[in-house]
């Protein structure tokens, strides 16, 4: 249905210097596909979306649509917009219309649809999204979750082959996300093709066909959910979807930089920031009882306190470059550890050993 190659978009700053948000986007997009495009901000996932539709023209490379380049000079774009409906952030209603209104207006304007079968389509529409009811309100009395489900379906009215949503939810308050990704839900049952920036984690997981995580204005990762969730690839994916947040210490216990309070400040400050404070306490005496105890004989150690959001986990990793054999041995008591831990695994890595601590 969709195929895209080699996708770059660049913008030019009023200094002269160029930003390349897209520099190589290679994809194929079939119909009924559900794809959420997931990423750090400022990776090019929106305008991605807006290059698919012409909103933001592409510098370069090739997009085809039903076999069609409609990057081909003289491409009719009213075209391309009947095939590709478009969802936005901040729903983009006419203010001075009622809802009725707001949906039919390019059935009317564009598809020369007579008003009053015009209108009865609508109504159907505002049915399936919940929204019959305030059909003749105007969108200032709507909540963000009811404009948004308006504005579904108003691109719905075109009857388009797939519609993009730029960050649906992004402007909705919590209580009202889950009114408009209830809608998509049902879109994406009926086989609706469908392209989903979102930062909605769970809801990509279980509604998608597909992945798309974005990085480095490229398509970084292309899976299944279980692939992109549950064994990503590429350590940037691993990071993402699983929110891991890390503080990294290089440890030399000959240095005189060497502050084992201030580095155990550190981590109680990593603690708060990531609302995990309750593993405080427990990550400065694991790292007391490794470094002085059991690890005292290596002195160039690297210690990572990571947490990830998603799987609620926190550890304190100690690697130790180049060694090949555990360095914990069978008459260390590691009562003290354990006592402030749920696990201890010891694993061979490329570039050493480490022994990582489930705290």
């Amino acid at each position: 249905m969709i195929k895209v190659k080699h996708l770059s978009k660049s913008f030019n700053n009023p200094d002269g210097s160029v930003i390349n948000v897209l520099t190589d986007v290679n994809c194929d997009i079939r119909p009924g596909e559900v794809i959420s495009i997931i990423g750090p901000s400022g990776t090019g996932k929106s305008t991605f979306l807006r290059a698919l539709n012409m909103l933001d023209p592409p510098t370069g490379g090739e997009i085809w649509v039903d076999g069609e380049n409609i990057m081909a000079k003289g491409y009719p774009l009213d075209k391309l917009r009947r095939k590709m409906g478009m969802v936005f952030q901040n729903f983009n209603l006419f203010p001075h219309m009622t809802i009725i209104e707001n949906v039919i207006f390019a059935l009317v304007k564009l598809l020369k649809v007579p008003e009053e079968q015009a209108r009865k389509e609508a109504l159907e529409l505002l049915k399936k999204v919940g929204m019959a009811h305030k059909a003749d309100v105007y969108p200032d009395n709507l909540s963000g979750g009811q404009k948004q489900r308006v504005a579904i379906a108003r691109a719905l009215a075109m009857k388009p082959e797939a519609i993009l949503f730029d960050e649906p939810t992004s402007a909705l308050d919590p209580t009202m996300v889950g009114e408009v990704l209830s809608v998509i839900r049902q879109l994406a049952k009926e086989g609706m093709t469908m392209l989903i920036v979102t930062h909605e984690m769970k809801f990509a997981r279980d509604v998608s066909t597909r992945i798309f995580f974005m990085n480095e204005g490229i398509i970084y990762e292309d899976g299944t959910p279980e692939q992109i969730f549950e064994n990503p690839v590429r350590s940037a994916t691993k990071t993402f979807v699983q929110r891991i947040h890390k503080q990294v210490f290089e440890v030399n216990t000959d240095s005189p930089d060497f502050d084992p309070y201030e580095m155990g400040t550190e981590m109680s400050r990593f603690c708060m920031k990531y609302g995990i404070p309750q593993y405080a306490e427990s990550a400065s005496a694991v790292l007391k009882e490794m470094i002085n105890e059991h690890l005292a004989d290596y002195k160039d150690i690297t210690v990572r306190l990571s947490y990830g959001e998603i799987k609620n986990v926190a550890a304190l990793d100690f690697m130790i470059r180049g060694l090949d054999h555990s360095p914990l041995t069978a008459d260390m008591d590691l009562s003290e550890v354990k006592k402030y831990s749920k696990d201890i695994i010891e694993e061979p890595t490329k570039l050493g050993f480490r022994i990582k601590v489930i705290l």
